[in-house]
């Protein structure tokens, strides 16, 4: 094996790690110099319940979130977790359900505005672009889908960092889903945790990289992964 073979292996193995856990893409929060980012399934379960309300309006089916120009987007400032995605802007691309009748194209923007919302409000992605399209057309209201609870790894927080983490306003738990909930490295540390829906992701993780840098000997560059957003237990 090549040296540059390498470096593609190990992302690709990486890669197929994190799908069988269900983690999906990790999606940058925030710019280039955050720091920061969160799997999809986190992100998605998030978006999901943002529009998951009563009423007969449209009925959110698939949920798709990549970079929405990976060829222009910037690079990170900081060390990011294996096979994340760059920090550009995101494209949010969804399916929905309507009932026949009701005004399509109203619809379609109340969920594209919902999503937009949610995914900047809640959660702190940059979003350039949301896509509907509606999918199917039903002659009563569908009945909707409960958001799946997310599964938590949780571990005890441990040594400088993990403890310094851990003490963050809206740090539910550090996880350990790709390996250990703190990583670390030459002048770099990488923290894993779940965050509580009270707290916007990135405002945690800002916090979190912070709190880390000033904790841990040295001043390292920080980067954080959300892999949940749950409530406190």
């Amino acid at each position: 094996m090549t040296t540059a073979d390498g470096p593609r292996r190990t992302d690709g193995w990486t890669a197929a790690v994190r799908q069988r856990l269900g983690l999906g893409r990790l999606l940058p929060l925030g710019g280039p110099a955050d720091g920061s980012w969160i799997s999809e399934r986190a992100a998605v379960t998030v978006l999901r319940g943002a529009v998951a309300g009563p009423g007969p309006g449209p009925v959110l089916r698939d949920l798709r979130i990549s970079v929405a120009d990976p060829d222009g987007a910037p690079d990170a400032e900081v060390e990011p977790p294996p096979s994340a995605l760059p920090p550009g802007p995101l494209r949010i691309e969804a399916t929905m359900s309507a009932v026949s009748g009701q005004p399509l194209p109203a619809a379609a923007e109340a969920l594209r505005s919902a999503l937009l919302t949610a995914a900047g409000q809640r959660l702190g992605l940059v979003v350039a672009a949301v896509d509907v399209r509606v999918t199917e057309l039903l002659d009563t209201p569908p009945e909707r889908p409960a958001p799946t609870p997310a599964e938590v790894r949780g571990t005890q927080a441990e040594g400088v960092a993990g403890t310094a983490a851990a003490g963050v306003p809206g740090v539910v738990t550090l996880t350990r889903v790709l390996g250990h909930a703190v990583h670390t490295g030459p002048g770099h540390v990488r923290v894993e945790l779940a965050t509580d829906p009270g707290h916007r992701a990135l405002d945690v993780a800002r916090a979190v990289r912070g709190a880390v840098a000033a904790a841990v000997e040295g001043n390292p560059s920080v980067a954080v992964l959300v892999t949940a957003v749950v409530e406190q237990s």
